[in-house]
């Protein structure tokens, strides 16, 4: 993986997109290697949270490559935009939570990355926007499906019809971020909510996610069927009854075992 750098430590994951010259642009390499990181960090048992940032100060993901980009057919079009939602897809259900830690540009393929997240954390000189339209294409990779589905539609048209770029606050304000960081504190930030998920017990965080993601799907009566489901299937795990009895005799230093 040339593109993309994975560190572990402990039990939580980082992936940088480390394409800088081209302020880490997506081209077809570099989800090429976003894939296989993602595919490393969710095929191991002991990473329990995984943090996506951007190489560099000033970028996170300014966008896709536009360079490889112009010249698609309308089938090359329609594969590359396949790719590069089934790259997304992953991040989005993979069964560990995932942090975008937004150091920079989001700007088209790095803002829908964002979004493919379960929460960002954004440094509070980022900028984010959905540009698309301004080149005569749309978003590519669920940027018109996850940005209506994060903040308000209206807001969501506004920013997708406009082309304009919002920076940081704005994107707080909004809702389309957690919270705001100096660039300078943002990584180590977004380690310290990774290893806080991490002390929680594993299967019982990625059921969360599964009833949540599978619950915005459907109805109210169906995402309460899923999480009744999910639920009650954490009871079949040692993390239950090893969690429920720290509980109940006052055990505060536990040490779930993902199983």
């Amino acid at each position: 993986m040339d593109k993309v750098l994975l560190e572990k430590d402990g039990n939580i994951a980082v992936i940088t997109i480390n394409n800088p010259k081209a302020l880490n642009a997506l081209s077809t390499e570099v989800l090429q290697d976003l894939e296989a990181a993602v595919n490393d960090v969710k095929n191991d048992d002991d990473i329990y949270a995984v943090i996506v940032t951007g190489a560099g100060n000033k970028s996170f993901v300014a966008g896709a490559d536009i360079a490889e980009m112009k010249d698609k057919t309308v089938e090359e079009a329609a594969e590359y935009g396949r790719f590069g939602n089934k790259v997304f897809r992953e991040i989005e259900t993979m069964n560990k939570p995932v942090i975008a830690a937004v150091n920079g540009f989001a700007l088209g393929g790095g803002n829908e990355l964002a979004m493919a997240c379960d929460i960002r954390l954004a440094a509070d000189t980022a900028v984010f926007g959905q540009p698309e339209v301004g080149l005569g294409i749309t978003p590519g990779f669920g940027g018109t499906q996850r940005l209506a589905r994060l903040v308000p539609t209206g807001i969501a048209k506004e920013i997708l019809y406009t082309a304009r770029n919002i920076k940081a606050p704005k994107a707080l304000e909004i809702g389309l971020v957690n919270a705001l960081y100096p660039a300078e504190e943002l990584l180590d930030a977004a380690k310290k909510m990774a290893k806080g998920i991490a002390k929680n017990a594993p299967k019982a965080v990625a059921a969360s996610k599964a009833a949540i993601n599978k619950g915005l799907d459907g109805t109210m009566d169906e995402g309460i069927n899923v999480e009744v489901e999910e639920f009650s299937n954490c009871f079949a795990t040692e993390d239950q009854k090893y969690g429920m009895d720290c509980f109940l005799n006052k055990v505060k230093d536990k040490q779930f075992k993902n199983k």
